[in-house]
């Protein structure tokens, strides 16, 4: 199970569109790199997709399911089986690294235990193998206001690892990294969704990071679909028309303009 959506729009509250009669579809097991300019949609694409933003217009199904028809119950069972990988995570500043890992379970565990995983860590050993992968173990128990940007990214991936959701999709998820921690995460990112099927969505600013590890992407451009194809078939002059209102040419891991 992926996911499906048909003639997707969304307007904000002050009636602002910003997606548009968008069309997709994903395979389990599929990996998938979302490209385009900024303010494109492709964050209230994931949005949707992860269940918080509910389409002004169109049918979703996600993981077999219509979303916005579910009893509340069945709509948090869901979304225990979603995970997003934010571009700055939402995690409080003084809380330490293995309760945020943590809490990537707490929509698949009883009550009782989330409360005491807020008191002490009921998983050490789980929180800590992510974090290994990641090439962070060594910051299991600091507190977050003590990391980097790149490192709290990277622990908001690892509490995405740990939840083991079905669908997996990411934000941005290496904009504070480094070229070498870039693609290191990527690749633990793929590694993850194929060793579970698990479907991966990941928006991207950089385009030679989408080309170098996802075979299809999706180009977004003012709330449309603009392209959908392999990675191979994606030409420098289809990225430049796509990109063809940013300033400084074609986003990518060294912002430079080359391709």
């Amino acid at each position: 199970m992926g996911f499906s959506l048909q003639q997707i729009s969304f307007e904000h509250s002050n009636g602002t569109p910003t997606l548009s009669q968008i069309s997709l579809a994903a395979q389990a097991g599929e990996c998938i790199a979302i490209i385009g300019p900024s303010g494109s949609g492709k964050t209230t694409l994931l949005s949707i997709l992860a269940t918080a933003l509910k389409p002004s217009q169109g049918t979703a199904e996600i993981l077999g399911e219509h979303p916005w028809k579910l009893s509340k119950s069945s709509l948090k069972l869901l979304r225990s089986k979603i995970g997003l990988v934010h571009q700055a995570p939402p995690i409080p500043p003084r809380q330490r690294v293995i309760t945020a890992i943590l809490a990537g379970r707490l929509g698949q565990w009883p009550v009782w235990k989330s409360i005491l995983s807020l008191i002490y860590p009921v998983d050490i050993a789980g929180p800590q193998a992510c974090l290994e992968r990641l090439e962070l173990a060594d910051k299991l128990f600091d507190r977050c206001d003590c990391l980097s940007g790149g490192q709290l990214q990277r622990v908001g991936v690892a509490r995405v690892i740990y939840q083991e959701p079905q669908l997996m999709l990411a934000d941005e998820p290496v904009s504070a990294m480094d070229p070498v921690l870039s693609d290191q995460t990527i690749g633990v990112l793929i590694e993850e969704a194929k060793k579970r099927n698990a479907t991966l969505v990941a928006s991207l600013h950089a385009v030679d990071i989408a080309l170098r590890w996802f075979p299809r992407i999706i180009g977004i451009r003012d709330g449309q679909v603009a392209f959908d194809l392999p990675s191979s078939e994606v030409s420098e002059s289809i990225l430049r028309e796509l990109y063809a209102s940013e300033l400084g040419g074609l986003p990518t891991q060294a912002s430079s303009t080359a391709f």
